[in-house]
C-alpha cells in the first residue's frame, strides 16, 4: 500500500468515525438530555408543590415558554374548548419538537392537567400522538 492509498483509507476511517459519531453517541446524548429535562421536572414539580412559610408559593415552570413558543403552531377551534393550536410532529424540528413533547409526557400533561407556570402565555397539553396542543391563559 502506497501514500495515496493510506491517505485514502485513512480519509474513509475519519469519514466514518464522524458518521458513527454523529448517529450514534448524538442521539444517545440527546436522549439522555430528554432524561435530565424529566428529572428537572419531577424534581421542580416536587418541591413546588410543598407550600414554604405561612404563604403559598407561586407556581414556578421547570422550563421556560420558548421550549414550547419556537414550535409551529396552527389555529383550530372545538366546540366544548373554543380557540386553541396544534404543533405536529411532521411540522416541526425534530430535536425542538421532541423536547416539547417529552417534557409534557413526563409531566402528565393533559387537557385536564395542562402545563404553564407563572409568565406564560399558553397552557400546554398532550393528546393522541405527534401532537402538542395550547391554548391562551386567561388573564386573571
Amino acid at each position: 500500500m502506497d501514500d495515496k492509498d493510506s491517505s485514502l483509507v485513512r480519509r474513509v476511517a475519519r469519514e466514518e468515525a464522524r458518521e458513527v459519531f454523529e448517529t450514534e453517541f448524538l442521539d444517545a446524548f440527546l436522549h439522555y438530555l430528554d432524561a435530565l429535562d424529566a428529572a428537572n421536572i419531577t424534581f421542580r414539580k416536587y418541591f413546588d408543590s410543598k407550600k414554604i412559610g405561612k404563604g403559598e408559593k407561586e407556581e414556578v415552570a421547570a422550563v421556560l415558554e420558548e421550549t414550547f413558543t419556537c414550535l409551529e403552531f396552527e389555529s383550530q377551534k372545538g366546540a366544548k374548548i373554543g380557540d386553541y393550536e396544534v404543533a405536529h410532529r411532521s411540522t416541526n424540528l425534530p430535536e425542538k419538537f421532541n423536547t416539547a413533547f417529552n417534557i409534557l409526557s413526563k409531566s402528565n400533561a393533559v387537557i385536564s392537567n395542562r402545563y404553564f407556570g407563572s409568565g406564560y402565555s399558553h397552557s400546554y397539553w398532550l393528546y393522541g400522538k405527534d401532537k402538542i396542543y395550547r391554548q391562551t391563559l386567561k388573564q386573571q
